[in-house]
């Protein structure tokens, strides 16, 4: 559900949960719990143990101005394919920084013209990125988005995706960054929560103390609340501290607290690390849910600051220039097409996948 609590209720309840600790030992007591309730939650042990293997499918590489794009998938598990396209630097300089890229709710968000845009602005800085399917939206058709385990197949691929970007022998392990708005902000903190190795977070209009997402991908499994433990996504962000992280927020959804209550809990938790500096807001109290320039804008300076990109490579005369990009039509960006058909082997339906994974 959405709109688990009033926001007036959620305010009692971020002063309820920081009673629980008041000192580093007693927050990473709280976080190995919000994590544990997150893996458990998601029934992450019944997704298999895989290494590599990712069957990569790339083709129609494409060279910009200053970056390139081609099509890809790989297999999140046997017969389950992550699509995707993958934007890379055109000038390299040693290893690369690496940035995932996914999306919210809308069809064929991917393939629209704000993730192709900073997907591409993120490569021109020099990092490599993968902009990939929210399951059940876009090309990942092999189940339908409301799937029970749509949070669990989300989070996976995530993590699918990261472990093939750190298989890329350019890419630099320690500058590995996350971001995406909505839904995709969702999937940020979420993979960011249980796994280390995402070194810098930027999820936008979406940290909310009140509402745990409207959406089975979001909260339609139980990673908020066991008999006796109760968290909500303010908290499971804070568990990346004391990683960077970037919050985005806006007056027009239910991030409009976010100045008064989600970002001073969240320092006080990076306070505890000493890591203050490490913990930013941009609200925008003007403006409405989504991930607009305004909102990229930011984004582009603390991904360029925490991850060592070169903001010298886009334009800038009163704000960055994003004019250097070329917008693709849809059909260019498919991964599977008349040419490249979806693999033989790929499962088909909600049943399939269920009954693959053992659920």
């Amino acid at each position: 559900m959405g709109n688990y609590w009033t926001p007036d209720e959620a305010n009692l309840k971020m002063k309820e949960f920081a009673e629980q600790w008041d000192d580093l030992d007693s927050w990473a007591k709280r976080r190995d719990k919000i994590r544990t309730l997150l893996q458990k939650g998601m029934q992450w042990d019944k997704m298999p143990k895989i290494s590599g293997n990712f069957n990569s499918i790339i083709h129609s590489k494409r060279e910009m101005d200053g970056y390139s794009v081609s099509n890809i998938a790989i297999e999140g598990f046997p017969g389950f394919y992550i699509t995707g396209n993958l934007y890379r630097p055109l000038k390299t300089d040693g290893k690369l920084a690496a940035v995932l890229s996914p999306h919210g709710h809308l069809e064929d968000k991917r393939l629209l013209e704000d993730v192709q845009t900073r997907s591409a602005v993120l490569a021109r800085m020099g990092a490599v990125v993968f902009a990939y399917d929210m399951v059940g939206r876009g090309e990942s058709s092999q189940v339908d988005h409301e799937i029970p385990i749509a949070l669990l197949l989300q989070t996976f691929s995530s993590q699918r995706v990261l472990e093939y970007l750190l298989s890329l022998p350019d890419v630099d392990s320690d500058r590995i960054g996350m971001t995406g708005g909505s839904g995709g902000a969702t999937q940020t903190f979420m993979l960011a929560a249980i796994d280390p190795r995402i070194k810098v977070i930027a999820p936008v209009v979406q940290i909310s103390a009140h509402f745990f997402g409207g959406c089975v991908c979001e909260s339609g499994m139980p990673v908020h609340k066991a008999e006796d433990f109760q968290t909500n996504n303010v908290e499971i962000a804070a568990s990346a501290a004391p990683r960077p992280i970037l919050l985005i927020s806006n007056g027009g959804d239910w991030t409009r607290n976010t100045p008064n209550i989600e970002y001073p809990y969240i320092k006080k938790v990076y306070a505890l690390y000493n890591a203050e500096h490490k913990v930013e807001n941009v609200h925008l109290p003007s403006e409405k849910h989504d991930y607009r320039y305004s909102k990229r804008a930011p984004m582009y300076n603390f991904f360029a600051y925490h991850l060592a990109l070169d903001l010298s490579a886009i334009p800038y005369e009163d704000g960055f220039k994003e004019d250097f990009v070329t917008v693709l039509p849809k059909e260019d960006l498919k991964v599977f097409n008349a040419t490249h058909a979806l693999p033989e082997n790929a499962l088909k339906g909600d049943a399939a996948v269920l009954e693959y994974l053992d659920f």
